[in-house]
């Protein structure tokens, strides 16, 4: 990173997952470039993309509207001058000068990859990580939190939870000295619109193709519906700020496959609606020892309750503590480009908070 005489820092920024979150941080980078040196003093500049046909770098700089242009217009990298033939993203970080990485791959479940192996090449050298990819978190929480504080990095991933709405910066900088008892939550605003969606009438399949249409359902859209977004989010939660080392294995999982029309019809008839919940539970053992029981399920609540209020593109949690009381967030979103800001948002904060560094 450098510093300008005008005292605008320049930090070179890597790319990986060019979809629909990657091409809007790609626009927030475009639109507010202004504003981010002004208000920031910072000018991100992107030097290395990747994409699932391969990496391209440029040391000087890409031009961030001519990069998100070619892949709207469905280019890839592998066709532009800087193509790193036979490179890994990984591999790429692991020889470039990048300072930041913004990492918005597909969720992968199975190895993490690519997400998982950029994130540790770039935390090895102490250079700053910004995920919106669950799987890195899901799969090595600790083993990327421990890489990080050993190169004096920062992991940020605030977007990986109900996209804008900032429940892991809440819940981890506003909760001071409480015990959370338990929470819950709606976190796949697509899960949400489909049951919402059918709750009026419309077919599933219809639901699901215009929630794939506005780039909100993920790239495996099994991972909406079959609730393993929302377990993934559960997850990371429990460990970034319930205190436990919780695995996906640790959540009982439901999907919403099997919600009919007739059971939302039935649970409108009497007050209800029905939601993919998530919970997390504090329970006391016989010897005083305390445990949470996670679970991800279709669930029945009242339609004037603060879940059953959450609707269409809303994703809400609501969380219990023994100090705070009971306090309700919610976001609504139906489009990228709020998460790709929260994605922005942990960058600036980075600095802002660091002050100096990478």
């Amino acid at each position: 990173m450098s510093a300008a005489s005008n005292g605008v820092r320049t930090v070179n920024v890597s790319m990986v997952g060019m979809g629909h979150v990657g091409r809007n941080v790609l626009r927030l980078l475009e639109e507010k470039r202004a504003r981010l040196a002004s208000e920031y003093g910072l000018e991100f500049r992107v030097i290395l993309a990747a994409d699932s046909s391969g990496v391209a770098v440029n040391p000087e700089g890409f031009d961030v509207a001519a990069l998100r242009r070619t892949k709207e217009l469905g280019g890839h990298m592998d066709e532009l001058p800087g193509h790193l033939p036979n490179h890994s993203p990984a591999e790429a970080l692991a020889i470039c000068h990048c300072n930041l990485l913004f990492e918005a791959s597909p969720v992968n479940l199975q190895t993490g990859e690519p997400g998982l192996g950029a994130a540790r090449a770039m935390l090895a050298r102490g250079a700053h990580v910004v995920l919106a990819n669950k799987a890195p978190l899901v799969l090595a929480f600790d083993d990327l939190h421990k890489l990080a504080r050993s190169n004096g990095a920062q992991l940020a991933f605030s977007a990986t939870v109900c996209g804008a709405l900032p429940v892991i910066n809440i819940l981890q900088r506003d909760f001071v000295a409480a015990d959370i008892r338990g929470l819950r939550g709606i976190f796949n605003s697509t899960s949400n619109y489909i049951l919402g969606e059918m709750d009026a009438g419309r077919d599933f399949a219809d639901a699901l193709a215009e929630a794939q249409r506005r780039g909100l359902a993920e790239t495996d859209p099994s991972l909406d519906v079959d609730g393993w977004d929302t377990a993934n989010k559960l997850v990371i939660i429990a460990n970034a700020a319930l205190g436990v080392s919780a695995r996906l294995e640790d959540v009982a999982v439901t999907g919403m496959r099997k919600v009919t029309a007739a059971d939302l019809a039935a649970a409108r008839a009497a007050g209800n609606t029905i939601k993919l919940v998530a919970t997390a539970q504090r329970e006391t053992g016989q010897h005083g020892a305390s445990a949470y029981r996670f679970s991800v399920a279709p669930t029945v609540v009242a339609l004037d309750d603060f879940l059953g209020g959450c609707s269409s593109w809303e994703m809400g949690i609501e969380v219990l503590s023994d100090i705070y009381g009971r306090q309700m967030y919610k976001v609504w979103e139906r489009e990228p480009l709020p998460t790709a800001a929260a994605m922005l948002r942990d960058a600036v904060n980075i600095y802002r908070n660091a002050g100096s560094g990478a």
